[in-house]
């Protein structure tokens, strides 16, 4: 399925008018009826993002009709947790190896 395709269904799935999606997104109904016409022409990245957010989908699965294999909430997760433990992972650089082996140890009896 091609954008076009996917968009449609989408706003049908969500019985969302183009209007709605139009004030949603900041994108005029002129542009999104071109992005839905027999010519369908395709979005910039900028407004294919604007249009996944506003459906609450992946800008993936309006290209692809495919559901993105990880999700921006999953994105969003790992990041907050890189930068959560992004200073103790710079002091665990700076150890020596055998060290760094037995934190690792150390940690993975902790779990158990």
């Amino acid at each position: 399925m091609a954008f076009r395709e996917n968009l449609k269904s989408e706003l049908e799935f969500k019985n969302m008018k183009v209007k709605e999606l139009s004030e949603k997104t900041g994108i005029s109904r002129r542009t999104i009826d071109q992005y839905l016409s027999a010519a369908a022409k395709m979005p910039s990245a900028e407004n294919a993002v604007k249009i996944a957010q506003a459906l609450g989908v992946s800008v993936e699965y309006l290209v692809t009709g495919k559901p993105s294999a990880v999700s921006d909430a999953d994105i969003a997760r790992e990041i907050q947790l890189f930068q959560k433990y992004r200073p103790l992972i710079a002091k665990m650089e700076t150890l020596p190896k055998n060290a760094q082996e037995c934190l690792d140890f150390f940690v993975d009896k902790m779990g158990e």
